[in-house]
C-alpha cells in the first residue's frame, strides 16, 4: 500500500492535461486550485498506515486476501459496503467536503463486477476476467485512486443519445480495432479527477439496441492522449490563490468536464462494448451502492457543521447550552441519512457475482432525504453562527494583514475569543453553508426525481391497499382503481 508521500509523487509524474480559467495546470500537486484536494487524498493513504484508523481505511481484499486500501477492493459483503459509508463519513470529518478520487470510480468498478459477470455467463465474453486482472494488478496492486465518469453532457433531454444533433454530447464508440476501441464524447461534473490515477467510465443510463454505440465501459489513465479536462469554477475559487485562511485549506473537492477526442482504450481496459442489455444493471447497482453511502457523506459534513456551530456560539460569547435544542436537531439529521444508508446496506443481498448490492428502495429513499435534510442542517448552523457567517461580511485576510487598519479589524472581530479565531470559524461556516464546501446534496449522484421513480417502482402499493382493506373487512375487489380516461 502506498503512503501519502508516494501517492503525491505518483500524481506529480502524470502528464498535464487539466485546465482552469483558460490556463493549463502544469502540476496538480502544487497548483492552488487542485493541490489541496491531492493533499486530502494523500491523508487517506497515510491513514491506511495509522493503527488508529487502519480499520476504516483498509480491509482484507476479497480478490487477493491481502490488506489493501479500502477504495481499491471488491465490496463482497454487508460489512464491506458499510465500510464504504464509514470511510466517507470519516473523510468528511477531516476536510469538510467530498473526496472524489476514492469514491465514484471505486463504486463504478464494483458495479462493473456484477455486470461483467452476467455478460460472461450469458454471452461467453471475458470481461469479468479482464476486470479481475485489472483490479488485482493495477487498482489494488498499484494503490490507485480512481475517479468515476458516469454523467454525459446528454444534450436535449427529450432525445435519445442516437438522436442528438451532436453525437459528442454522449460518450460513444468511434472505432473498433484489433487491440482495443476508440471513444469520443463528453463526460461532465466529474469529482476528484485532479487527484486520480485512472478514470472509470460507465454508461450514464440504461440503453436499448439503438444506443449500443453508447454502451461502453472502460478504465483510462487520467492523463491519456486525447483526453482534455477542464476544472469547473466553484464559489470562493479565487480565495484559494490567496494567502491565509479566508477558506479552509484542507482538501477542497475538484470537479471537471472531460472531453474525449478519439481516445484509444486497449482491450485489457475495456469492460463493455455494445452489450446494451446490461447497461441498466450497471447503473442500477452503481446507484444502490452510491446512494446508500451518500447518507454518510452528508452526515460527515454535518458533524463538521455541528462543530463549527458550537465553536461560533462560543466565539460569539455564548454557551453551547443556549443552542442545545438546535444542535440536537442537527445531530438527528446527520444520523437520519447515515442510518438510512446503513439500513439499505443491511437489507441488501449478495449478487451471483459476489457483489453485495444494497436494497434499491431504501438506497434511493436515502437519496431523496439527502436532497433535503442537509440543507436544514446548514440553516441551523447559520442560525447559531449569526449574521457574520450568513453574510460573510467582514474584510479579507489580506486586509487583516494591512499595517494601518488590520489591527482594527481584529479588534472588531473580538468577542468570546480573539478576533482571528472568531474570523476563522465564521469563514468555515460560510464555506460549509454558502460556499464551495457544499457537496452536491440535491443532484450529486443523480437527481431526487430519478430516485423517486425507483421508490415508486419498488414500493408495494397494492399490497398496502389490500392490507388496509382487509383490516377493516372490506370485501376484496370492492374498492378498485378508477379506469384511466382516454
Amino acid at each position: 500500500m502506498m503512503t501519502g508521500k508516494e501517492y503525491v509523487e505518483s500524481i506529480k509524474k502524470m502528464r498535464p492535461n487539466i485546465y482552469k480559467f483558460g490556463k493549463l495546470i502544469e502540476d496538480v500537486t502544487t497548483n492552488p486550485h487542485t493541490s489541496e484536494h491531492v493533499k486530502s487524498v494523500a491523508r487517506s493513504y497515510d491513514y491506511s498506515h495509522n493503527p488508529d484508523y487502519a480499520s476504516i481505511y483498509t480491509c482484507k481484499s476479497a480478490l487477493t486476501g491481502k490488506v489493501a486500501h479500502r477504495w481499491t477492493t471488491l465490496m463482497d459483503s454487508m460489512e464491506s459496503v458499510r465500510g464504504n459509508s464509514d470511510l466517507k463519513r470519516h473523510q468528511y470529518r477531516q476536510s469538510g467536503t467530498c473526496q472524489g478520487a476514492t469514491c465514484a470510480g471505486w463504486t463504478g468498478l464494483n458495479a462493473l463486477w456484477s455486470a461483467t459477470y452476467a455478460m460472461d455467463k450469458d454471452l461467453g465474453t471475458n470481461y469479468n476476467a479482464r476486470l479481475k486482472k485489472f483490479m488485482i494488478d493495477e487498482v489494488e496492486g498499484k494503490s490507485m485512486a480512481l475517479s468515476g465518469a458516469i454523467t454525459d453532457a446528454k444534450g436535449n433531454r427529450a432525445l435519445r443519445p442516437s438522436q442528438q444533433p451532436n453525437k459528442m454530447s454522449n460518450l460513444h464508440l468511434v472505432e473498433k480495432r484489433s487491440n482495443g476501441i476508440v471513444v469520443s464524447g463528453y463526460k461532465v461534473q466529474i469529482c476528484g479527477i485532479a487527484a486520480a490515477h485512472m478514470v472509470i467510465c460507465v454508461p450514464g443510463s440504461g440503453y436499448g439496441e439503438s444506443e449500443k454505440d453508447f454502451c461502453v465501459a472502460f478504465a483510462v489513465p487520467r492523463d491519456a492522449e486525447g483526453l482534455t479536462i477542464v476544472e469547473c469554477r466553484t464559489g470562493m475559487d479565487r480565495r484559494y490563490e490567496e494567502e491565509g485562511w479566508d477558506v479552509p485549506k484542507n482538501g477542497t473537492i475538484t470537479q471537471a468536464w472531460l472531453f474525449f477526442d478519439k481516445v484509444f482504450i486497449p482491450d485489457e481496459h475495456v469492460f463493455m462494448c455494445g452489450e446494451f442489455k446490461y447497461t441498466g444493471k450497471i447503473i442500477g447497482d452503481f446507484a444502490a451502492i452510491y446512494r446508500a453511502a451518500i447518507g454518510a457523506c452528508v452526515a460527515g459534513q454535518g458533524d463538521v457543521m455541528i462543530g463549527a456551530a458550537i465553536s461560533m456560539a462560543r466565539a460569539n460569547g455564548l454557551s453551547q447550552k443556549t443552542f442545545q435544542a438546535t444542535l440536537n436537531e442537527m445531530a438527528i439529521n446527520n444520523e437520519l441519512t447515515y442510518t438510512m444508508g446503513i439500513g439499505a446496506t443491511a437489507l441488501g443481498k449478495q449478487d451471483p457475482s459476489g457483489l453485495w448490492v444494497p436494497s434499491p428502495l431504501q438506497a434511493h429513499a436515502n437519496k431523496v432525504l439527502v436532497g433535503r435534510v442537509p440543507y436544514d442542517t446548514k440553516v441551523k448552523c447559520i442560525d447559531i453562527a449569526g449574521g457574520i457567517s450568513e453574510t460573510d461580511c467582514f474584510p479579507s485576510y489580506a486586509d487583516i494583514q494591512h499595517p494601518s487598519y488590520g489591527k482594527k479589524i481584529l479588534e472588531g472581530l473580538t468577542a468570546g475569543c480573539d478576533g482571528e479565531s472568531r474570523g476563522k470559524m465564521s469563514r468555515l461556516v460560510t464555506w460549509l453553508c454558502n460556499g464551495s464546501g457544499i457537496p452536491g446534496c440535491m443532484h450529486g449522484g443523480g437527481s431526487p426525481d430519478g430516485a423517486k421513480l425507483v421508490v415508486r417502482a419498488f414500493t408495494k402499493w397494492e399490497d398496502f391497499a389490500k392490507d388496509a382493506q382487509r383490516i377493516m373487512g372490506v370485501p376484496e375487489g370492492a374498492i378498485k382503481e378508477p379506469e384511466t380516461k382516454k
